[in-house]
């Protein structure tokens, strides 16, 4: 569901430079605002969306997004102009709203805490996938310009949005709301993960009792969601763009297929992939800590607008480019582990709500700012000097959050076992 979702989001990166952009005459800046605009109906929406999830239960809901959202990426295949274009990205936003932090709190209904960083990675894998599988997926069926009498980008949304509405049934099929429903569980594994997570719940309430209305309130929250804005920015700055940029080495290597850009696309995020699953064992095995999310926070900060100047060697570019997303897919799903430290129930639908709509305002912004931010100088550098400076501030707010809670901790003497060790207070 996950590789679906993130798949139909950024298609239109692979379409823009295959017959999207000219057939409908955009500039950098219109395709930065089409690519962005996808976020205002998703940041509208987010909030109300997850807390109709906790209401009627994922299985409904995240069906009812799946559907909805494929129903809409299909219509991608007809767009004539580019209002036409804002107007269904902006509608895509609004079916998609919930979806990601609803999935976030649902395996947080299913897996107790300390198995949750291993999860999550496994969860997140998925991402990087998209782009590794999903480029040269979407290079095929471009590639099959004239079926159906479509040219090859059409083609292209129409094959990566079908796919949102099959599963999106089978979701309604499968999905279970929770553990004592899933009849692949003995009675007693029911029981025990059951009375794990209740265990769980009830110690987290009588640690950080915060209800609906003040999570909207919570000082943490806030700053957990413009940490998340950071990296948010970083990894849609990359996401929009890297097919144009990888467009542009036909200079040094000379003409190449929509399936030869889509691997050479692809390729870091298979790296990121590997990454991403190494990081989240080592997570697991040591407990987290802050340096585990910041450290790979500040080596994207300087990684991205390297991989710039060194644009004119496609090899060592895109060196630089896989460490940008192993750094940025190193640290989200560790990221995730964090709010549901010191939120549950209702109040947990809405702080992960706020923390994910906070962020995809950086989805708005990082493809309108780059896009603008390129038009104005005639290049990407600046842009991603924008996007390594923000991903920097990130990190920096976190390692500052994490010293309030250490000096929390140490006057209440409810401190972490380790100086190191992230801790929600």
């Amino acid at each position: 569901m996950f590789f679906i979702n993130f798949l139909d989001r950024t298609a239109i990166s692979f379409a823009a430079p295959h017959g999207l952009r000219d057939d409908l005459g955009l500039s950098a800046a219109q395709f930065g605002f089409a690519s962005g605009v996808f976020f205002i109906g998703y940041i509208i929406l987010e909030i109300p969306s997850n807390l109709a999830l906790h209401k009627f239960g994922a299985r409904k809901w995240l069906a009812r997004i799946m559907v909805t959202w494929g129903i809409v990426a299909v219509l991608f295949t007809w767009v004539q102009s580019a209002v036409q274009l804002y107007w269904l990205r902006f509608l895509l936003g609004v079916m998609e709203a919930g979806f990601f932090p609803g999935a976030i709190l649902f395996l947080s209904m299913w897996v107790p805490a300390r198995h949750r960083a291993k999860i999550l990675g496994l969860f997140y894998i998925a991402q990087p996938l998209t782009t590794a599988i999903g480029a040269p997926l979407a290079g095929l069926l471009i590639q099959l310009h004239g079926l159906f009498g479509l040219d090859g980008w059409r083609v292209m949304f129409l094959g990566v949005g079908l796919p949102a509405i099959v599963v999106g049934i089978l979701a309604l099929v499968i999905l279970k709301d929770h553990p004592g429903e899933a009849h692949w569980l003995t009675s007693e594994e029911q029981g025990w993960l059951t009375s794990e997570l209740a265990r769980e719940a009830a110690q987290t309430e009588a640690v950080h009792k915060v209800g609906l209305a003040e999570t909207f309130r919570n000082g943490r929250v806030w700053a957990l969601s413009f940490v998340y804005f950071g990296f948010i920015y970083g990894l849609y700055a990359l996401s929009f763009f890297l097919p144009t940029i990888v467009n542009g080495f036909r200079e040094q290597l000379g003409d190449l297929s929509a399936t030869q850009e889509g691997l050479i696309t692809g390729a870091p995020y298979v790296v990121a992939a590997v990454v991403l699953y190494l990081w989240s064992r080592k997570v697991q095995k040591d407990g987290l800590k802050v340096w585990h999310i910041v450290l790979p926070a500040f080596v994207g900060a300087v990684s991205i607008p390297t991989a710039l100047f060194v644009q004119g060697n496609p090899l060592v570019t895109m060196v630089f480019v896989a460490l940008t997303a192993c750094s940025i897919f190193a640290v989200l799903p560790n990221f995730w582990t964090l709010p549901t430290q010191f939120l549950t129930g209702a109040a947990a639908a809405a702080g992960t709500a706020l923390i994910n709509t906070v962020g995809n305002i950086a989805g708005f912004s990082a493809g309108y700012i780059t896009g603008w931010l390129k038009d104005l100088t005639g290049g990407y550098i600046v842009p991603m000097f924008v996007v390594g400076g923000v991903m920097a501030i990130s990190g920096l707010i976190l390692v500052s959050l994490r010293g309030v809670d250490a000096r929390r901790g140490g006057r209440k003497g409810t401190t972490t076992d380790s100086a190191d060790e992230v801790a929600i207070a």
